[in-house]
Parts: structure tokens; C-alpha cells; sequence
């Protein structure tokens, strides 16, 4: 046998195996983080307002515009932040009339849903086709253009700077009590969502990440997520916990 072909064989070898063994793992692009201007403090931000069954915990500023705070059905006693409406109307005592802020606010909303979505050069397009249970995620830019459900854990794979945007055309659904799994580092603050249809986030589940929502996002009773929900018209809540802020402690500490 030829010795150098085989030592180039060995070398092959070598090179090939880790991808081989990470036959779940999908590597991507390095991508930008979504900026998110004045939304930073927010946990929660909903155009048409946030219900709630009691009780809830926030972590983080919340607001509703341009709905009155009259559709702001959170208690102060269920916000560790700051409580922001357009007029007199809203939790009492802690709610803030601060209709400019949070103008600038939506409009912020507006600009970091549209950054996420226009984002090209997917490193995958339909993957899976929109199932994502039990994949492993690398960093950078995946693209659907159907439904997105998570009936088993997906995890999440990468370093504290790395970025992942997922661009969803339809729905999302993260099933009963399935968890997205931040590893290797990873932060939730890095992790952009954005989804065209509604958000669903299913009983005892957790999700991590910045979710960006054209219209609804619902989580329904016990679910968590460390990060942020942004909803150009309303927020659903049923005894969960959103943990806004300091996101990326929120990571270190996970739900």
C-alpha cells in the first residue's frame, strides 16, 4: 500500500469525524445581533394589549401601544420593572403615562422585526420541515416558510457572542413541556425569533430568546422564558414567568 496515500487517508479521517459525529448539528454564518434601540429594558411590549391569569411574573419594563392601558391587565405586584401606558389608564399605583417613549418604543419594535426578516443568505431553508425536536442548533441565520413546531427539546449550540435568527413565515408552536436548550455558552439575548403568524408557547414549556411576532404571542399556563416578548398586537399570559431582564443572567441562571 502506498504510505502517503495512506497517511492522506488518516488525515481525511480526522478532519471528517467530528462531522460526522454532529450529524444533528447544523452550522451557520456568523450573524449580527438585532438591534433593538430602546426596547432593551423591556420584558414585554404588545400593540393591542397583554392579558393575564393571575398570577404572572415580569421581570423587566412592560407596555402596551398605541392600545390604552386600560388593555394592560397586569398587576404591579406581578412586574419587577416598570409599568408604561399611553394615557391614564393601567395598573395602579406603579403605572407610567409616558405615550412618547413607548411610541418610540413600537416604532423600535417595527425596526428590529423588519431587520430580523430581511436578513439573506439562510445558511438553511425548510429544514427539517419545520420540525425542530431534538436538533442541535449552531449559530447563524435558518429560514421556514411554514409552520415551525418544537415537539421535542432543540438545543442550541455556541458561544456567548454568537448570534441565531430564526425567520418563520407561519407559525410557531413549542409544545407541552419541550424546553429550548441554550449550550456551550450561549445567550438568550442573541436568540431572535421572528415569526410572521402567531406564537405559541405550550403548558410547562420554556423558551429562550428574543421573540420578534407580527401578531400574537401566547403563552399558555406555567410556561417560562428567559428573554423577551415583542408583539405587534397581543401578548396572552397564564401564571408564567418572563424573565426580561438582565437577559444574560437570565442564561447563566436558566428557568
Amino acid at each position: 500500500m502506498d504510505m502517503p496515500n495512506m497517511s492522506l487517508k488518516k488525515i481525511l479521517l480526522v478532519l471528517l469525524l467530528p462531522i460526522a459525529m454532529s450529524g444533528n448539528a447544523y452550522a451557520a454564518s456568523v450573524q449580527a445581533s438585532v438591534d433593538l434601540g430602546s426596547l432593551a429594558d423591556f420584558a414585554v411590549l404588545s400593540s393591542s394589549g397583554i392579558t393575564d391569569v393571575p398570577s404572572s411574573e415580569i421581570i423587566g419594563d412592560v407596555g402596551t401601544s398605541p392600545i390604552t392601558g386600560a388593555a394592560l391587565l397586569l398587576t404591579c405586584a406581578e412586574v419587577d420593572g416598570r409599568i408604561f401606558t399611553v394615557n391614564d389608564a393601567g395598573p395602579l399605583p406603579c403605572r407610567i403615562n409616558d405615550p412618547a417613549l413607548l411610541t418610540t418604543a413600537v416604532g423600535d419594535m417595527g425596526v428590529a422585526y423588519t431587520d430580523a426578516a430581511g436578513r439573506t443568505s439562510p445558511d438553511s431553508v425548510e429544514l427539517a420541515g419545520g420540525e425542530l425536536g431534538g436538533l442541535i442548533f449552531e449559530p447563524g441565520l435558518h429560514r421556514w416558510s411554514s409552520t415551525v413546531v418544537i415537539s421535542t427539546d432543540v438545543t442550541l449550540q455556541g458561544g456567548p457572542n454568537d448570534v441565531w435568527i430564526f425567520q418563520i413565515a407561519q407559525t410557531l408552536n413549542l409544545a407541552t413541556s419541550k424546553r429550548v436548550i441554550l449550550a456551550g455558552g450561549a445567550r438568550a439575548e442573541n436568540v431572535f425569533w421572528q415569526v410572521a403568524g402567531a406564537v405559541t408557547l405550550g403548558v410547562n414549556s420554556h423558551m429562550e430568546g428574543v421573540i420578534l411576532a407580527k401578531t400574537n404571542i401566547a403563552m399558555q399556563t406555567h410556561a417560562t422564558i428567559n428573554g423577551k416578548l415583542f408583539a405587534q398586537t397581543a401578548v396572552t399570559l397564564d401564571q408564567n414567568k418572563v424573565v426580561g431582564l438582565p437577559v444574560a443572567t437570565a442564561c447563566a441562571a436558566p428557568i
